[in-house]
């Protein structure tokens, strides 16, 4: 069963942040064409906010039937519109993807990476992933580094693939959060603001490849 026009979905978005990942966001789909959807901006219930999405952004969705069952898709925003309202375009999802089951849409997995960063349009400095997603990263960084929540970042990661091939996914990114951890380092939570689809593969099939490489251990 695929989405229909006028159906309310309910969405979450990727972000490193699991208690930022775990908040759904109602929208509505407008229209449908060629193989995109286009929704409203997402908006908090609660609080009437909306939520800004970005190019790439990764979204976990469900929208219900005519009997109250819930059907669980996968997305990415790829693109904008201005019509009477701001539309967000969506990828549509393969009929065989759509699952009446809810299952953690956005892969992570630990990993230690190097990447480079530049820092504000400014600093530049090499640091190492916690752990790496579709969704966005973590790293680690040193005590004395002047980091914050909201800081922009421009990045180049570092991916070694199982066939022994190198490839760099390049992205800017965002800080959401930082931790102080006890060994005096600084744990730095990262979303996703500007991904291309080809990086964002990039970065989700070394996932697989960890996954998988995790689970024969």
């Amino acid at each position: 069963m695929l989405p229909k026009v006028n159906q309310v979905l309910i969405l979450q978005v990727a972000s490193s942040d699991e208690e930022e990942a775990k908040i759904e966001y109602k929208s509505r789909i407008a229209d449908i064409q060629e193989g995109r959807l286009l929704i409203e901006v997402p908006m908090l219930e609660q609080t009437g906010r909306l939520k800004k999405l970005y190019l790439g952004d990764e979204l976990s969705a469900y929208f219900l039937n005519e009997e109250g069952v819930k059907h669980y898709f996968s997305s990415h925003v790829l693109g904008f519109r201005q019509d009477v309202l701001r539309l967000v375009e969506i990828k549509m999802p393969e009929p065989d993807s759509i699952t009446k089951i809810q299952r953690r849409s956005f892969l992570r997995v630990s990993a230690e990476l190097e990447m480079a960063i530049r820092l504000n349009g400014d600093q530049r400095f090499i640091v190492h992933t916690d752990d790496v997603g579709g969704g966005g990263i973590s790293f680690l960084a040193e005590g004395a580094r002047d980091v914050k929540a909201g800081d922009s970042l421009e990045c180049w990661l570092l991916l070694p693939y199982k066939n022994g091939s190198l490839e760099h996914a390049n992205f800017k990114a965002e800080i959401v959060r930082v931790k102080l951890l006890e060994s005096g380092r600084k744990q730095v939570m990262v979303k996703y603001i500007s991904i291309t689809d080809g990086e964002r593969q990039k970065i989700i099939r070394y996932c697989f490849e960890r996954q998988l490489e995790v689970r024969k251990q």
